[in-house]
């Protein structure tokens, strides 16, 4: 009973999806090499359409990423430890305590590196 309520739910959503971009879809008159050229803002294009970044702006955010990362595993950590001191405290703060020293291994590991420093 509900596969074939899913099956009509999904085909429904197809059927829809194919009919509104038919509908809604990208209409072209033909393109020409004036149609396909960037336009900025009346004035001539300058330069390429997008530039080689640094490595180091990747490597900054995915420090971001992995740092910022951390606070999400450490806010209902955090939250939760009052409830949870009266059953196995000591291993909730251990688990807790070697999750805070691999992050601070990889800290080091990336200030060693120079991950932080801008001049190079």
């Amino acid at each position: 009973m509900l596969l074939g309520i899913a099956i009509a739910f999904a085909g429904g959503n197809l059927l829809v999806s194919v009919i509104l971009g038919k509908w809604f879809g990208k209409r072209t008159a033909g393109s020409s090499a004036v149609k396909d050229t960037p336009y900025e803002c009346g004035m001539l294009p300058e330069g390429e359409g997008s530039s080689r970044m640094s490595v180091k702006f990747y490597l900054v955010a995915m420090l971001f990423i992995l740092f910022d990362i951390e606070v999400v595993f450490l806010y209902p950590w955090a939250v939760i430890y009052k409830d949870m001191l009266s059953d196995h405290a000591a291993l909730i703060l251990g688990s807790m305590l070697s999750f805070l020293g691999i992050l601070f291994v990889g800290y080091i590991y990336a200030l060693r590196k120079k991950a932080f420093d801008w001049k190079n």
